[in-house]
């Protein structure tokens, strides 16, 4: 990744996206108590809306953003794996135990995989149009 790329500029239509995408999560997290629209597609759309987040203030081409974008989520995964919030103390912590998790999946990795690629379709379908 050659981070001279990354510049800061802001984007409102991301923004929008990304806000909207958010609204969608808390619906999903508050109200959707399933084994298959919480647990995965709300893994699908966290990664999009990570992406369109960052991509609301920093411009960069998108297989950087998007292998970033994956790169983290990967890395909270396994931060997981590890029982990350519990070795820092924070294992009372519900604030820390939603925003960094405390379960690994696999189907997780896959979950953000497929977002991942949502994103690069969507966002190369727009630049050949």
């Amino acid at each position: 990744m050659n981070f001279r790329n990354i510049q800061f500029r802001f984007n409102l239509a991301h923004l929008i996206v990304a806000v909207l995408l958010f609204l969608v999560e808390v619906i999903i997290a508050v109200y959707v108590h399933d084994e298959f629209i919480r647990p995965y597609i709300g893994d699908v759309l966290v990664v999009i809306l990570l992406y369109y987040l960052l991509t609301s203030f920093l411009h960069a081409p998108v297989f950087e953003m998007t292998v970033a974008v994956l790169l983290f989520s990967y890395l909270v995964e396994t931060l997981q794996y590890f029982n990350f919030v519990g070795l820092i103390g924070l294992s009372d912590s519900r604030l820390a135990n939603i925003v960094i998790g405390n379960s690994f999946a696999w189907g997780d990795i896959l979950a953000y995989t497929v977002g991942i690629i949502i994103v690069l379709a969507v966002e190369l379908g727009f630049r050949k149009r």
